[in-house]
């Protein structure tokens, strides 16, 4: 079962996910991880090319903790989800995990900080104010329905 407040994007494993053994390699779920981060913030109206664009920020992974627990194989539907934990002044913390779809075990579970950065000078820089209130709004209702 997931929690409230905790975004989900779904993603199929294919072929060139795998190793010779067709079990997922272990980097690519960075990448799991990575594309439902940007649809979770696209989910909130805050796509990363108009926010290079319009508000001058882009965000880059700063740490990225990663614990493997199982396999995911060729042509699994997986679920990859997002969950705040902290959003500070220039960077947010995120729960992430991957679970093959209809199944309760977690195969990867990760925390990831990710750095707003200023799109020229990759300089931190303080988040958006209406991205920021967006997030702490989503830590709010998951803190309220704990």
């Amino acid at each position: 079962m997931r929690n409230i407040g905790e975004f989900i994007w779904p993603v199929r494993v294919y072929y060139e996910d795998t190793d010779s053994g067709g079990v997922v390699y272990y980097a690519n779920y960075l990448r799991f991880m990575e594309r439902a981060r940007t649809e979770w913030l696209r989910a909130m109206g805050f796509g990363q090319h108009a926010l290079a664009r319009g508000e001058g920020v882009i965000f880059a992974v700063r740490r990225a903790e990663l614990d493997y627990r199982a396999p995911a194989r060729f042509d699994d539907l997986l679920q990859v989800s997002v969950r705040t934990l902290r959003c500070g002044g220039a960077s947010i913390d995120l729960s992430q995990s991957v679970v093959r779809d209809g199944e309760e075990g977690v195969l990867c579970s990760g925390r990831i900080r990710i750095a707003c950065l200023d799109v020229h000078s990759f300089r931190p820089r303080a988040i958006p104010e209406r991205l920021a209130e967006d997030i702490r709004k989503q830590i709010s209702i998951t803190k309220e329905h704990r």
